[in-house]
């Protein structure tokens, strides 16, 4: 039975949600809300210290989001990936088959690298120029590469921030991510792009010849793009045998963080203001609403329930953590969902495994492009298209949304099932 000091809790939790999801407030002062809402009335009710409170904060997961994106942004402003994206686009040689199935396989690649945004911000970019020089309807390459920078990233310990989430809830490595996620991943890319291929085919127009263009010809300094190839490649390299120096991926994204800023020569005071600090309060000020929840039993008790739904069967455990975190995380953060998920995963004893954190994984991202209004990469897809000068009908996004979305989710839980052998 839930007391009230559990439905308190639970209001706060709804209407953090709700303020994000209806973009009443900023997403980060809903959260901020949210937060000071719940250590208010934690520490008035008893149900946590001051002290408590202030451990809710996960430093280590802070450390590792700032690491990551200082790297990032130093790299993207040597135009390493602007080029990278200008070349793959380029083989396409105005075939707007070939276009089409570069735009999808670069955005999901970028998305390995790149915070979604600046992905789909650099996708578009290029896009849009190369479909004006062909002269091709923009809108299947742009809601395309959205749903394909969403599902990108998908099986590396960096490729999302909720990635990052479970990653550090989880204890899995980043090799470990890729044991366990990249052959589906893959499989995806090849699944989800034949089938948008399919929905947009009769849009996609005939082949022409664009005009010659240097990819290089828009970068100021070819010795900025070579540095930032290095300190990529190093990155990822310290990333696959961190686990032997008995650190964590914090360290080495933090290490490198300096190194690239030292290395680069880049003013840090830019790079600090072009930091997606919307995304590290909201997921400070969250911390403190998952916390709360926590203290109050009733996590502990979601996980009890998850339990007996599943009746001990852990086919059952990650068929419903697949479904219904991706289908939650439609609607709401994918942060939030998995912010609030990893908790009651930990709490279910004897069912906390491999097979359920790749669910999370799967779930929290493969839900996040489901409508137009289900994550920043969608929204600003709409962004730009009304930029290019057109107003898409949001039914006509929800539907190829949708479906992907289900397709998606449905060969995840066919990989699952195979790959952790869970018919047995």
């Amino acid at each position: 039975m839930i007391n009230v000091v559990q439905t308190i809790f639970i209001l706060i939790y709804i209407l953090t949600v709700l303020l994000a999801a209806t973009e009443m407030v900023p997403l980060s002062l809903a959260a901020l809300i949210g937060a000071l809402l719940a250590i208010w009335f934690g520490i008035n009710y008893g149900v946590f210290t001051y002290e408590d409170a202030i451990k809710f904060i996960d430093i280590k997961l802070i450390g590792l989001l700032v690491g990551v994106m200082i790297v990032i942004e130093v790299t993207e402003r040597s135009g390493l990936f602007h080029v990278a994206a200008l070349y793959a686009i380029k083989i396409a040689r105005g075939d707007p088959v070939k276009l089409f199935f570069s735009i999808c396989f670069v955005s999901a690649a970028a998305s390995l690298f790149l915070s979604d945004v600046t992905a789909i911000l650099l996708i578009a970019a290029a896009a849009g120029t190369i479909a004006r020089i062909i002269k091709v309807d923009p809108s299947p390459y742009f809601i395309s590469a959205a749903i394909m920078v969403n599902l990108g990233g998908t099986s590396t310990l960096i490729g999302s921030v909720s990635n990052m989430i479970i990653g550090m809830a989880s204890g899995l490595s980043f090799t470990d991510f890729i044991s366990y996620l990249t052959l589906g991943e893959v499989a995806l890319w090849i699944l989800v792009s034949v089938t948008l291929y399919f929905y947009y085919k009769p849009r996609l127009g005939e082949k022409r010849t664009p005009p010659t263009y240097n990819p290089w010809e828009s970068v100021k300094d070819r010795k900025a793009v070579y540095k930032a190839f290095i300190i990529m490649i190093l990155f990822f390299t310290l990333l696959f045998i961190y686990d032997r120096w008995n650190i964590g991926p914090e360290a080495v994204a933090l290490g490198v963080a300096i190194l690239a800023l030292a290395a680069t020569g880049v003013d840090p005071a830019e790079v600090f203001k072009r930091l997606d600090w919307e995304t590290i309060f909201f997921i400070g000020g969250f911390f403190f609403i998952v916390g709360g929840v926590e203290k109050t039993g009733l996590l502990a008790l979601l996980s009890q329930e998850i339990f007996k739904i599943a009746g001990g069967s852990q086919f059952n455990v990650v068929m419903l953590t697949l479904w219904s975190s991706g289908l939650v995380s439609a609607v709401v953060s994918n942060i939030a969902v998995a912010l609030t998920f990893t908790p009651i995963i930990q709490g279910i004893k004897g069912l906390n495994s491999p097979a359920v954190w790749s669910a999370l994984i799967f779930g929290t991202n493969l839900g996040g492009a489901a409508t137009p209004f289900s994550g920043t990469v969608c929204i600003m897809t709409l962004g730009a298209l009304k930029h290019e000068g057109i107003n898409l009908n949001l039914a006509d996004f929800t539907k190829v949304g949708v479906l992907t979305t289900f397709v998606e989710l449905a060969f995840s839980a066919l990989y699952l099932i195979v790959r952790f052998s869970l018919w047995s």
